[in-house]
């Protein structure tokens, strides 16, 4: 007598089991260039009041033959300043204590002030003798989480959507006026930890990045 075999499935012959790491996802993503839109429209050039280097004459201050912001009061050059945009001085408790440090590598200190508009913003400005005369060389409106003073670099840290992060804007003076050095992120910084730190005190992969 004559015996039959039927052939299995291949799927069934293996134990129903799938070939190990292979799996559908589906039909792949075409890979395609970033898409502009409105490549037409460009914005109007930076207008004279919107670029924060841009220097101005403070009125009604006397000249400073010396050409030194030490010989100066810093808090008559805030008030006839800010006095010149709008009529209104800032009032005293919205001052913060002036810096006086060399930026502008001319081996002269210059004033660094920031007045507080609220809680949360502030005007930041940097002062100078230029041809005898107190000169504003940076105004810029910022949420100051940080200002540094580094090799003549002026820093200002803001916070970012990401509570881990703050966006750092570098000034530096380029010979003739402040401009702007370079944009970056960088680690959250408080006056108690003012640069994170793994446990053995090396700083963190985060914090040298």
């Amino acid at each position: 007598m004559a015996l039959f075999v039927v052939p299995l499935p291949l799927a069934l012959a293996a134990g129903c089991a799938p070939v190990a790491g292979l799996h559908d996802d589906g039909r792949a993503r075409n890979v395609t260039a970033p898409l502009a839109l409105w490549a037409d429209r460009t914005p109007a050039p930076r207008v004279r009041d919107e670029d924060p280097g841009d220097q101005r004459a403070v009125p009604g201050l006397a000249r400073v033959p010396s050409g030194d912001m030490k010989d100066t009061d810093p808090a008559a050059v805030v008030r006839a300043d800010f006095a010149a945009d709008d009529g209104r001085p800032p009032r005293p408790d919205t001052v913060r204590s002036p810096v006086l440090h060399d930026l502008t590598d001319d081996g002269k200190p210059d004033l660094i002030s920031a007045v507080d508009l609220d809680g949360r913003t502030s005007l930041l400005r940097v002062y100078s003798v230029r041809n005898q005369v107190v000169t504003r060389v940076l105004a810029m409106r910022a949420v100051l989480a940080g200002v540094e003073l580094a090799a003549g670099h002026l820093a200002v840290r803001e916070p970012t959507k990401d509570p881990r992060y703050v966006s750092v804007t570098d000034y530096v003076w380029d010979g003739s006026r402040m401009g702007l050095w370079d944009l970056t992120l960088d680690d959250y910084r408080t006056p108690q930890n003012p640069l994170p730190t793994t446990p053995s005190g090396a700083p963190s992969p985060e914090a040298s990045a």
